[in-house]
């Protein structure tokens, strides 16, 4: 539709405004003038001229109170929401994006968005950090040891037996390290400590095995030859069946001795375990009364203190500073290896992957572990040793009734109440020295 008054179109619609001015005085867009519609013909009919400039023109609208100017003769609003920024007719004001002279209007942020992307990238990114964690440690995990070979088992109870070994392996120490650790430079591998930790769902409990225990080696079958020794009811102490044939073989003596299935097999050398302290950042431990030993380095004054590696390793090894040298050194042990959960789980070191990583880095080189321990069979093993050191298990000794030829020998009575508790996952009532 044409919106100009009849007979105006293309050029021949006279002096109009928008088309510029030859005034000296700018043309106002409040006070453009009104036409009045010209009779029939007129600009290019044969009807009379137009007339002149500024007569017979409409009394113009009056802006009044704010509220716009008022129409002309034919009910046209000329202000059209001008006074609000509603120049050209769009209804938020301004051109066909609205906005007027205030600018094009941001949007309001979707938070609910932001918020739904942002929590599936952080999820995303903590189950791929998670997965390459688990394929990373699970690689490092030495699975050395084949329970498969041990013969005349006892039959499995209720909860998980892990036989838990500190070794005086020297594999990898250098004569430097070597000295400065005070391991000695003795061939082969001796257990410097033995513990025996059952997962529960009645509580978990932690049993040291003096390395002076009187037990007498069974028939067993050779670790490397396959073949298979007799037993003589030879005694000796329990260190002595894992410097004759391993790992194996002491699982085969504890087995046979107690009567206690077991069901993994967890063992640290001397530099596996100086390196988890340092990696850690050092153990924090309150030593009961001072004490020295120059063959583990030891030199100890009582109170709270943080031990690094050189000096944890001490502390766990020493046992010529006591007169009960055996009991008391596997005391030292339980409450170190605790603190030492302790540690590391802590949200210092859990929450630090500068930290966390070569704690686990240090761990896993260095232990030795069944075939079929997986990483969740040691994080149990774990999370039970930080609880007991917490006070939600049982922390002894076994049970000891006295000894014969300097070796200690196991109460018989209370080592099968022992087991059977343990068997049939019970709170432990025995106690041990």
């Amino acid at each position: 539709m044409n919106d100009w008054p009849e007979g105006w179109s293309g050029d021949n619609r006279g002096n109009r405004y928008g088309g510029g001015s030859a005034s000296a005085q700018p043309e106002s867009a409040r006070v453009m003038r009104q036409v009045r519609r010209p009779a029939s013909g007129a600009y290019g009919g044969s009807g009379p001229s137009a007339p002149p400039y500024g007569q017979n023109v409409p009394q113009q609208p009056t802006y009044v109170d704010g509220q716009g100017y008022g129409g002309d003769q034919y009910g046209n609003d000329y202000d059209s929401g001008y006074n609000t920024g509603q120049v050209y007719g769009s209804p938020n004001g301004g051109g066909p994006g609205g906005g007027g002279y205030q600018g094009e209007p941001r949007p309001r942020p979707n938070w609910r968005r932001r918020i739904k992307w942002t929590a599936i990238t952080l999820v995303t990114a903590l189950v791929v950090t998670s997965v390459a964690t688990y394929f990373w440690a699970d690689s490092k995990l030495h699975r050395d040891v084949d329970l498969s070979t041990v013969i005349d088992r006892p039959e499995a109870g209720d909860g998980t037996n892990y036989l838990i070994v500190g070794s005086d392996s020297r594999a990898g120490l250098s004569a430097a390290q070597k000295k400065e650790l005070h391991t000695g430079s003795a061939e082969g591998k001796r257990t410097d400590s033995m513990m025996i930790l059952h997962v529960g769902d009645n509580g978990d409990t932690l049993i040291s095995l003096p390395r002076d225990s009187n037990v007498t080696i069974p028939t067993y079958k050779g670790s490397t030859s396959g073949k298979t020794y007799q037993g003589t009811g030879r005694q000796t102490k329990l260190n002595a069946a894992y410097a004759e044939d391993g790992p194996t073989l002491l699982v085969r003596a504890v087995e046979y001795n107690m009567g206690l299935h077991i069901d993994h097999y967890v063992e640290i050398g001397f530099a596996g375990f100086a390196n988890i302290v340092d990696a850690v950042g050092g153990v924090d431990i309150t030593i009961d009364k001072a004490f020295k030993d120059k063959y583990s380095g030891a030199d100890f004054k009582a109170g709270k203190q943080t031990l690094n590696g050189e000096q944890a390793l001490a502390f766990v090894r020493t046992r010529h500073a006591f007169a009960a040298s055996d009991l008391q050194r596997t005391k030292n042990q339980q409450k170190f290896l605790s603190a030492l959960a302790h540690q590391v789980a802590t949200p210092s070191t859990v929450l630090n992957p500068f930290k966390l990583y070569p704690t686990m880095s240090a761990g896993l080189d260095s232990l030795t572990v069944d075939k079929d321990m997986s990483l969740w069979d040691l994080a149990s093993m774990f999370w039970a040793m930080k609880g007991v050191s917490g006070g939600d298990g049982t922390s002894m000794n076994m049970p000891i009734s006295g000894s014969t030829g300097g070796n200690l020998v196991w109460d018989k009575a209370k080592v099968k109440t022992l087991v059977n508790e343990l068997n049939n996952d019970q709170k432990v009532t025995v106690s041990g020295d």
